[in-house]
């Protein structure tokens, strides 16, 4: 682990990582849960095949390192023997990953409200019970939401998405940003400008693509397309990991939080978001490049 720090949850072992074998060509997608993982590296998939109908198979193909679910000496065999070049996904912050000086690692935020609403449908879908004491069925004291605000960065806490750990994610990636191998991405701009996003990446990867082609893959990335094919997008598509798969593409939208918490529950996020971050961290963090960032 050299001084890298220790994320261990009920789900994640960024220890794990000791046992991978990074490339200077690989990509590592890097962010909190619910914050656009799934589109960043389907994007990806898009780019890298220059086929709208690929097949990404993102649990396989795309792995998911951190999880514990699968003996980490067989998923470093698997990635061992890939050929191509290869995209790899994380939820640890960066401080609790190998930093490589070629090998790129993209890093996606999303509002960290609408990552707590999204995160809250999503444990509704799963098939395991990890959190549901922190996400109650029927919570009408908001004990979803303190858990939300107290929850700690590392440990069995990080693992349910809550504010500390989000926080950690943006400020390790923020502190890194000046390196060239590390790109900051906001959901929000993805949504506005999903063309520009892909012209984005496919530079930093290298790649690209005849213009009638681009049209294309930016086409089969979208929420709606993405939605309606939820079995070739969905991560873990091939188990019984989601109620139903489709419900893993929730909204798609921004601004879901609004309207859904009370005066008491704004204030204390507010106060927890302007201790930690400037009001220019702040604000790209919430709204993205709307905010004129200088990242």
């Amino acid at each position: 682990m050299q001084d890298r720090k220790l994320y261990l949850g009920p789900l994640t072992d960024n220890r794990r990582w000791d046992q991978i074998q990074i490339r200077p060509d690989d990509v590592i997608v890097v962010t909190p849960p619910k914050s656009g993982t799934t589109w960043m590296q389907t994007i990806i998939a898009l780019l890298l095949s220059g086929d709208p109908d690929v097949e990404p198979d993102l649990s396989e193909q795309m792995p998911w390192v951190d999880i514990r679910f699968r003996p980490i000496e067989d998923l470093a065999a698997r990635l061992g023997a890939m050929t191509g070049r290869r995209c790899l996904k994380s939820h640890t912050p960066l401080d609790g990953l190998p930093i490589k000086d070629q090998a790129h690692y993209l890093c996606v935020f999303r509002h960290p409200l609408d990552v707590h609403f999204s995160f809250r449908h999503h444990n509704r879908n799963l098939s395991m019970t990890f959190f549901d004491h922190w996400f109650p069925e029927d919570d009408t004291t908001g004990i979803a939401f303190g858990h939300f605000l107290a929850g700690g960065p590392e440990g069995f806490d990080a693992d349910a998405a809550p504010l500390a750990h989000i926080l950690r994610h943006y400020q390790t990636a923020k502190a890194l940003s000046g390196r060239p191998n590390v790109s900051l991405f906001h959901y929000a701009d993805m949504k506005r400008d999903l063309p520009g996003t892909f012209a984005r990446i496919a530079d930093l990867l290298g790649v690209s693509h005849p213009a009638l082609v681009m049209e294309r893959l930016v086409q089969s990335a979208t929420f709606d397309h993405m939605k309606t094919h939820a079995d070739r997008y969905v991560p873990f598509s091939n188990t019984a990991s989601f109620g139903v798969q489709s419900d893993f593409f929730h909204a798609g939208t921004n601004g879901q939080w609004q309207g859904r918490l009370t005066d008491e529950e704004t204030a204390a996020y507010d106060a927890m978001m302007d201790a930690q971050l400037s009001p220019k961290d702040r604000a790209w963090l919430e709204t993205g490049s709307e905010s004129d960032p200088d990242v």
